[in-house]
Protein backbone atom coordinates (compact mmCIF):
# COMPACT_ATOMS: atom_id res chain seq x y z
CA UNK A 1 0.00 0.00 0.00
CA UNK A 2 3.01 2.59 1.02
CA UNK A 3 4.97 1.87 -1.85
CA UNK A 4 1.44 2.39 -4.37
CA UNK A 5 1.11 5.66 -2.22
CA UNK A 6 4.60 6.50 -3.42
CA UNK A 7 4.17 6.09 -6.81
CA UNK A 8 1.18 7.72 -7.02
CA UNK A 9 2.28 11.18 -5.00
CA UNK A 10 5.36 10.69 -7.48
CA UNK A 11 3.23 10.55 -10.59
CA UNK A 12 1.49 13.88 -9.36
CA UNK A 13 4.54 15.42 -8.52
CA UNK A 14 6.17 14.53 -11.70
CA UNK A 15 3.36 16.34 -13.62
CA UNK A 16 3.39 19.75 -11.50
CA UNK A 17 6.95 19.81 -12.22
CA UNK A 18 6.44 19.19 -15.86
CA UNK A 19 4.03 21.99 -16.22
CA UNK A 20 6.87 24.66 -15.43
CA UNK A 21 9.63 23.01 -17.31
CA UNK A 22 11.52 20.49 -14.91
CA UNK A 23 11.79 16.81 -15.88
CA UNK A 24 11.67 15.08 -12.46
CA UNK A 25 13.53 11.92 -13.74
CA UNK A 26 16.27 13.78 -14.65
CA UNK A 27 16.71 15.39 -11.56
CA UNK A 28 16.57 12.14 -9.88
CA UNK A 29 19.17 10.71 -12.23
CA UNK A 30 21.66 13.75 -11.52
CA UNK A 31 20.94 13.02 -7.81
CA UNK A 32 21.51 9.22 -7.66
CA UNK A 33 25.22 10.36 -9.96
CA UNK A 34 25.85 13.21 -6.83
CA UNK A 35 28.66 11.60 -4.15
CA UNK A 36 28.87 12.69 -0.62
CA UNK A 37 31.94 12.16 1.55
CA UNK A 38 30.71 10.82 4.46
CA UNK A 39 32.88 11.91 7.68
CA UNK A 40 35.29 9.33 9.52
CA UNK A 41 35.13 11.63 12.53
CA UNK A 42 31.08 11.49 13.40
CA UNK A 43 31.59 8.21 14.58
CA UNK A 44 34.15 8.73 17.33
CA UNK A 45 33.52 12.40 17.99
CA UNK A 46 37.33 13.08 15.90
CA UNK A 47 39.50 10.84 18.66
CA UNK A 48 41.03 8.44 15.65
CA UNK A 49 43.25 5.77 16.35
CA UNK A 50 46.49 7.70 17.22
CA UNK A 51 46.30 8.49 20.71
CA UNK A 52 42.76 7.96 21.57
CA UNK A 53 42.30 11.70 23.68
CA UNK A 54 39.98 14.33 23.17
CA UNK A 55 40.15 16.96 20.31
CA UNK A 56 42.70 19.96 21.31
CA UNK A 57 43.55 22.83 19.00
CA UNK A 58 40.78 25.44 18.52
CA UNK A 59 37.80 22.75 17.89
CA UNK A 60 36.17 20.10 19.99
CA UNK A 61 33.11 17.31 20.42
CA UNK A 62 30.10 18.60 22.59
CA UNK A 63 28.05 16.01 24.24
CA UNK A 64 28.75 12.43 25.47
CA UNK A 65 25.90 10.38 24.37
CA UNK A 66 26.83 6.28 24.66
CA UNK A 67 27.72 4.28 21.82
CA UNK A 68 31.29 6.14 20.14
CA UNK A 69 33.11 3.87 18.08
CA UNK A 70 36.17 3.20 19.76
CA UNK A 71 38.60 1.22 17.38
CA UNK A 72 38.47 0.64 13.59
CA UNK A 73 36.42 -1.89 13.31
CA UNK A 74 33.39 -0.45 14.95
CA UNK A 75 34.34 3.11 12.61
CA UNK A 76 33.64 0.55 9.58
CA UNK A 77 30.68 -1.23 10.76
CA UNK A 78 28.91 2.23 11.79
CA UNK A 79 29.78 3.29 8.42
CA UNK A 80 28.56 0.27 6.31
CA UNK A 81 25.40 0.58 8.42
CA UNK A 82 24.77 4.23 7.37
CA UNK A 83 25.43 3.30 3.80
CA UNK A 84 22.62 0.65 4.03
CA UNK A 85 20.44 3.88 4.71
CA UNK A 86 21.45 6.60 1.96
CA UNK A 87 20.74 6.29 -1.88
CA UNK A 88 23.63 6.45 -4.08
CA UNK A 89 27.01 5.21 -3.99
CA UNK A 90 28.94 8.16 -1.38
CA UNK A 91 32.41 8.34 -0.55
CA UNK A 92 34.46 8.33 2.96
CA UNK A 93 36.24 10.90 3.99
CA UNK A 94 39.46 10.02 5.84
CA UNK A 95 41.70 11.86 8.80
CA UNK A 96 45.04 11.00 8.80
CA UNK A 97 44.49 9.87 12.81
CA UNK A 98 42.05 7.16 11.52
CA UNK A 99 44.79 4.81 9.93
CA UNK A 100 45.41 1.61 10.86
CA UNK A 101 48.19 1.51 13.05
CA UNK A 102 48.02 -1.37 14.56
CA UNK A 103 47.76 -0.75 17.81
CA UNK A 104 51.48 1.01 17.33
CA UNK A 105 52.05 4.92 17.79
CA UNK A 106 53.33 6.19 14.56
CA UNK A 107 54.32 10.34 14.52
CA UNK A 108 52.59 12.08 11.94
CA UNK A 109 55.78 13.05 10.17
CA UNK A 110 56.61 8.93 9.63
CA UNK A 111 52.82 8.30 8.72
CA UNK A 112 52.80 6.01 5.47
CA UNK A 113 50.49 4.41 2.61
CA UNK A 114 51.26 1.21 4.53
CA UNK A 115 49.43 2.47 7.50
CA UNK A 116 45.47 2.73 5.13
CA UNK A 117 46.38 -0.01 2.49
CA UNK A 118 43.92 -2.11 5.07
CA UNK A 119 41.05 1.41 4.25
CA UNK A 120 41.96 1.08 0.76
CA UNK A 121 40.84 -2.93 0.48
CA UNK A 122 37.96 -2.24 2.75
CA UNK A 123 37.26 0.90 0.32
CA UNK A 124 36.86 -1.89 -2.48
CA UNK A 125 34.89 -4.45 -0.75
CA UNK A 126 32.53 -1.97 -0.14
CA UNK A 127 32.42 0.30 -3.02
CA UNK A 128 33.33 2.96 -1.80
CA UNK A 129 35.63 5.91 -3.19
CA UNK A 130 37.92 7.39 -0.21
CA UNK A 131 38.55 11.19 0.32
CA UNK A 132 41.75 12.76 2.66
CA UNK A 133 42.86 15.04 5.24
CA UNK A 134 46.23 15.95 7.26
CA UNK A 135 45.56 16.01 10.74
CA UNK A 136 47.29 19.47 12.16
CA UNK A 137 45.21 19.27 15.62
CA UNK A 138 45.35 17.57 18.60
CA UNK A 139 48.90 17.10 18.63
CA UNK A 140 52.45 18.05 21.14
CA UNK A 141 53.27 19.88 18.43
CA UNK A 142 50.14 21.62 17.09
CA UNK A 143 49.82 24.55 19.93
CA UNK A 144 49.11 27.71 18.07
CA UNK A 145 50.74 27.81 14.93
CA UNK A 146 51.69 24.89 12.57
CA UNK A 147 52.34 25.13 8.93
CA UNK A 148 52.96 29.39 9.77
CA UNK A 149 55.10 28.73 12.84
CA UNK A 150 58.37 30.33 12.69
CA UNK A 151 59.89 27.64 14.41
CA UNK A 152 61.70 26.07 11.39
CA UNK A 153 61.64 22.88 13.57
CA UNK A 154 57.89 22.69 14.30
CA UNK A 155 56.97 23.90 10.66
CA UNK A 156 59.53 21.36 8.80
CA UNK A 157 57.47 18.93 11.17
CA UNK A 158 53.97 19.35 10.01
CA UNK A 159 55.62 20.13 6.30
CA UNK A 160 56.54 16.75 6.09
CA UNK A 161 53.14 15.31 7.70
CA UNK A 162 51.31 17.58 5.17
CA UNK A 163 53.70 16.04 2.32
CA UNK A 164 53.22 12.46 3.24
CA UNK A 165 49.40 12.79 3.49
CA UNK A 166 49.38 13.61 -0.22
CA UNK A 167 51.39 11.39 -1.32
CA UNK A 168 49.11 8.74 0.75
CA UNK A 169 45.92 10.81 -1.51
CA UNK A 170 47.84 9.96 -4.17
CA UNK A 171 47.77 5.86 -3.29
CA UNK A 172 44.31 6.03 -2.56
CA UNK A 173 43.25 8.01 -5.84
CA UNK A 174 45.70 5.38 -8.17
CA UNK A 175 44.00 1.94 -6.38
CA UNK A 176 40.52 3.30 -6.90
CA UNK A 177 40.91 4.81 -10.19
CA UNK A 178 39.36 8.63 -9.40
CA UNK A 179 41.36 11.38 -7.53
CA UNK A 180 41.36 11.73 -3.93
CA UNK A 181 40.27 14.51 -2.78
CA UNK A 182 42.78 15.84 0.37
CA UNK A 183 42.09 18.22 2.39
CA UNK A 184 44.78 21.24 4.04
CA UNK A 185 43.20 22.67 7.03
CA UNK A 186 45.14 24.29 9.72
CA UNK A 187 43.85 26.14 13.00
CA UNK A 188 46.47 28.47 13.07
CA UNK A 189 46.04 32.02 14.78
CA UNK A 190 46.45 34.10 18.38
CA UNK A 191 44.06 34.07 21.31
CA UNK A 192 44.84 38.00 21.59
CA UNK A 193 45.77 40.75 19.19
CA UNK A 194 48.92 39.65 16.61
CA UNK A 195 51.04 42.20 15.39
CA UNK A 196 52.94 39.87 13.10
CA UNK A 197 49.99 39.09 11.02
CA UNK A 198 51.84 39.55 7.56
CA UNK A 199 54.22 37.67 9.11
CA UNK A 200 52.68 34.23 9.84
CA UNK A 201 50.78 34.67 6.26
CA UNK A 202 53.97 34.51 4.67
CA UNK A 203 55.27 31.82 6.14
CA UNK A 204 52.11 30.00 5.34
CA UNK A 205 52.43 30.34 2.38
CA UNK A 206 55.65 29.39 1.34
CA UNK A 207 54.77 26.28 3.59
CA UNK A 208 51.93 25.36 1.42
CA UNK A 209 53.95 26.21 -1.86
CA UNK A 210 56.14 23.50 -0.09
CA UNK A 211 54.07 20.72 0.14
CA UNK A 212 52.10 21.58 -2.80
CA UNK A 213 55.07 21.24 -5.16
CA UNK A 214 54.59 17.50 -6.09
CA UNK A 215 53.40 16.43 -8.65
CA UNK A 216 50.71 13.48 -7.39
CA UNK A 217 48.31 13.02 -10.08
CA UNK A 218 45.90 10.27 -8.71
CA UNK A 219 44.95 13.34 -6.19
CA UNK A 220 43.73 16.78 -5.79
CA UNK A 221 44.85 19.19 -2.99
CA UNK A 222 42.56 21.68 -1.45
CA UNK A 223 42.73 24.02 1.70
CA UNK A 224 40.04 25.27 3.49
CA UNK A 225 39.80 28.55 5.38
CA UNK A 226 38.90 29.03 8.92
CA UNK A 227 37.05 31.73 11.21
CA UNK A 228 38.57 31.03 14.03
CA UNK A 229 39.32 28.20 16.54
CA UNK A 230 38.51 28.13 20.44
CA UNK A 231 41.59 29.92 22.15
CA UNK A 232 42.25 31.48 18.91
CA UNK A 233 39.70 33.54 19.16
CA UNK A 234 41.35 37.19 17.93
CA UNK A 235 43.68 36.04 14.69
CA UNK A 236 43.44 33.23 12.19
CA UNK A 237 46.35 32.85 9.72
CA UNK A 238 44.14 31.03 7.01
CA UNK A 239 41.28 33.29 6.30
CA UNK A 240 39.06 33.57 3.62
CA UNK A 241 40.87 36.17 2.15
CA UNK A 242 43.72 34.64 2.46
CA UNK A 243 43.00 31.50 0.85
CA UNK A 244 40.93 33.38 -1.70
CA UNK A 245 43.95 35.03 -3.22
CA UNK A 246 46.21 31.70 -2.56
CA UNK A 247 43.98 29.55 -4.32
CA UNK A 248 43.56 32.15 -7.59
CA UNK A 249 47.06 32.45 -7.63
CA UNK A 250 47.65 28.82 -7.30
CA UNK A 251 45.12 27.70 -9.11
CA UNK A 252 44.03 24.97 -6.26
CA UNK A 253 41.21 24.01 -5.33
CA UNK A 254 38.65 26.09 -2.71
CA UNK A 255 37.45 24.30 0.20
CA UNK A 256 34.04 25.85 1.23
CA UNK A 257 33.04 25.05 4.92
CA UNK A 258 29.52 26.37 5.49
CA UNK A 259 30.62 27.14 9.14
CA UNK A 260 33.17 28.81 8.78
CA UNK A 261 31.67 32.10 8.07
CA UNK A 262 29.91 35.06 10.72
CA UNK A 263 26.24 34.44 10.78
CA UNK A 264 25.15 37.30 9.03
CA UNK A 265 27.26 36.04 5.54
CA UNK A 266 25.80 34.68 2.96
CA UNK A 267 27.89 31.90 2.05
CA UNK A 268 25.89 30.97 -1.36
CA UNK A 269 26.71 34.51 -2.21
CA UNK A 270 30.65 33.35 -2.64
CA UNK A 271 30.31 30.36 -4.79
CA UNK A 272 29.90 32.18 -7.97
CA UNK A 273 32.36 34.39 -7.33
CA UNK A 274 34.95 31.58 -6.80
CA UNK A 275 33.96 29.46 -9.35
CA UNK A 276 35.63 32.09 -11.52
CA UNK A 277 39.08 32.20 -10.23
CA UNK A 278 39.49 28.40 -8.85
CA UNK A 279 39.43 25.29 -10.78
CA UNK A 280 37.10 23.57 -8.25
CA UNK A 281 35.57 23.66 -4.80
CA UNK A 282 35.28 21.32 -1.98
CA UNK A 283 32.29 22.11 -0.30
CA UNK A 284 32.20 20.48 3.55
CA UNK A 285 28.79 21.21 4.56
CA UNK A 286 27.89 21.92 8.12
CA UNK A 287 25.64 24.03 10.27
CA UNK A 288 27.28 26.83 12.55
CA UNK A 289 24.67 27.63 15.77
CA UNK A 290 26.57 31.05 16.99
CA UNK A 291 29.64 29.89 15.97
CA UNK A 292 31.45 27.44 14.13
CA UNK A 293 29.96 24.56 16.39
CA UNK A 294 29.25 21.96 13.43
CA UNK A 295 25.95 21.01 13.91
CA UNK A 296 24.11 18.47 11.81
CA UNK A 297 23.18 19.80 8.62
CA UNK A 298 19.32 20.07 8.24
CA UNK A 299 17.47 21.64 5.13
CA UNK A 300 17.50 25.07 6.25
CA UNK A 301 17.68 28.11 4.23
CA UNK A 302 20.98 28.16 4.20
CA UNK A 303 22.17 25.01 3.00
CA UNK A 304 18.99 25.03 0.37
CA UNK A 305 20.79 28.90 -0.86
CA UNK A 306 24.04 27.21 -1.09
CA UNK A 307 22.99 24.75 -3.22
CA UNK A 308 20.47 26.40 -5.63
CA UNK A 309 23.49 28.53 -6.23
CA UNK A 310 25.44 26.15 -7.19
CA UNK A 311 23.18 25.07 -9.69
CA UNK A 312 22.15 28.23 -10.83
CA UNK A 313 25.95 28.96 -11.41
CA UNK A 314 26.79 25.61 -13.52
CA UNK A 315 29.11 24.56 -10.68
CA UNK A 316 27.57 21.28 -9.61
CA UNK A 317 30.12 19.25 -11.56
CA UNK A 318 33.24 21.21 -10.30
CA UNK A 319 32.23 20.79 -6.90
CA UNK A 320 32.94 17.56 -4.69
CA UNK A 321 30.58 17.59 -1.22
CA UNK A 322 31.06 16.51 1.95
CA UNK A 323 30.17 16.67 5.49
CA UNK A 324 31.84 18.04 7.74
CA UNK A 325 30.10 17.90 11.88
CA UNK A 326 30.64 16.21 14.85
CA UNK A 327 28.16 16.31 17.16
CA UNK A 328 28.33 13.73 20.36
CA UNK A 329 24.78 14.98 21.90
CA UNK A 330 22.78 12.57 19.81
CA UNK A 331 22.98 9.28 18.51
CA UNK A 332 25.92 9.54 16.28
CA UNK A 333 24.48 7.19 13.50
CA UNK A 334 21.01 9.20 13.55
CA UNK A 335 23.02 12.37 13.17
CA UNK A 336 24.68 10.37 9.62
CA UNK A 337 21.67 10.30 8.11
CA UNK A 338 19.96 13.13 8.73
CA UNK A 339 22.75 15.03 7.92
CA UNK A 340 23.37 13.17 4.36
CA UNK A 341 19.61 13.18 3.62
CA UNK A 342 19.13 16.66 4.63
CA UNK A 343 22.12 17.46 1.85
CA UNK A 344 20.31 15.52 -0.44
CA UNK A 345 16.90 17.37 -0.26
CA UNK A 346 18.90 20.59 -0.86
CA UNK A 347 20.58 19.22 -4.30
CA UNK A 348 17.45 17.99 -5.31
CA UNK A 349 15.68 21.01 -4.26
CA UNK A 350 18.15 22.86 -6.71
CA UNK A 351 18.03 20.81 -9.07
CA UNK A 352 14.04 20.73 -9.35
CA UNK A 353 14.41 24.49 -9.63
CA UNK A 354 12.60 26.04 -12.91
CA UNK A 355 16.25 27.49 -14.19
CA UNK A 356 15.32 27.75 -17.83
CA UNK A 357 11.99 29.68 -17.25
CA UNK A 358 13.76 31.75 -14.52
CA UNK A 359 16.57 32.97 -16.62
CA UNK A 360 14.42 33.42 -19.56
CA UNK A 361 12.20 35.97 -17.28
CA UNK A 362 15.49 37.59 -16.34
CA UNK A 363 16.68 37.86 -19.88
CA UNK A 364 13.21 39.65 -20.52
CA UNK A 365 13.69 42.32 -17.99
CA UNK A 366 10.64 40.21 -16.44
CA UNK A 367 11.41 40.61 -12.33
CA UNK A 368 7.50 40.14 -11.22
CA UNK A 369 7.41 36.87 -13.01
CA UNK A 370 10.78 35.58 -12.04
CA UNK A 371 10.13 36.58 -8.73
CA UNK A 372 6.54 35.35 -8.42
CA UNK A 373 8.02 31.56 -10.01
CA UNK A 374 10.43 31.38 -7.44
CA UNK A 375 8.30 32.02 -4.96
CA UNK A 376 5.60 29.06 -6.35
CA UNK A 377 8.41 26.16 -6.85
CA UNK A 378 8.83 27.17 -2.94
CA UNK A 379 5.60 24.50 -2.58
CA UNK A 380 6.02 22.34 -5.10
CA UNK A 381 5.69 18.75 -4.17
CA UNK A 382 9.71 18.10 -3.37
CA UNK A 383 9.20 15.55 -0.75
CA UNK A 384 6.94 13.17 -3.27
CA UNK A 385 10.20 12.98 -5.58
CA UNK A 386 12.75 12.92 -2.60
CA UNK A 387 10.65 9.42 -1.63
CA UNK A 388 10.63 8.34 -4.60
CA UNK A 389 14.17 8.68 -4.85
CA UNK A 390 14.78 6.57 -1.79
CA UNK A 391 12.04 3.96 -2.72
CA UNK A 392 13.83 3.54 -6.36
CA UNK A 393 17.01 3.19 -4.50
CA UNK A 394 16.05 0.66 -2.15
CA UNK A 395 16.66 2.31 1.00
CA UNK A 396 13.90 3.38 3.84
CA UNK A 397 11.59 6.32 3.17
CA UNK A 398 10.16 9.01 4.92
CA UNK A 399 11.01 9.13 8.54
CA UNK A 400 10.82 4.68 8.08
CA UNK A 401 15.24 5.24 8.79
CA UNK A 402 13.96 6.02 12.31
CA UNK A 403 13.19 2.42 13.63
CA UNK A 404 16.73 1.03 11.78
CA UNK A 405 18.91 3.49 13.61
CA UNK A 406 16.96 2.43 16.75
CA UNK A 407 17.36 -0.92 16.33
CA UNK A 408 21.16 -0.58 15.64
CA UNK A 409 21.56 1.42 18.64
CA UNK A 410 20.04 -1.44 20.80
CA UNK A 411 22.07 -4.22 19.19
CA UNK A 412 25.15 -2.78 18.82
CA UNK A 413 26.35 1.31 20.28
CA UNK A 414 24.34 0.42 23.11
CA UNK A 415 26.74 -2.32 24.51
CA UNK A 416 29.81 -0.01 23.94
CA UNK A 417 30.85 0.94 27.17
Amino acid sequence: MKEQLIQQAYDVAKERYAAIGVDTDMAIAELEKQQISLHCWQTDDVVGFERNEALSGGIQTTGNYPGRARNIDEVRHDIEFVKTLLAGNHRLNLHEIYGDFGGKFVDRDQVGVEHFQSWMDWAKANDMKLDFNSTSFSHPKSGDLTLSNPDKGIREFWIEHTKRCRRIADAMGRAQGDPCIMNIWVHDGSKDTSVCRKRYREILAESLDEILKEDLPGMKSCVEAKLFGIGLESYTVGSMDFYEGYCATRKVIYTLDTGHYEQTENVADKVASLLLFVPELMLHVSRPVRWDSDHVTIMNDQTLDFFKELVRADGLHRAHVGLDYFDASINRIGAYVVGARATQKCILSALLEPLAKLREYEANGQYFERLALLEEAKTLPMGAVFDYFNWKNGVPVGEDYIKNVQEYEQKVTSKRK
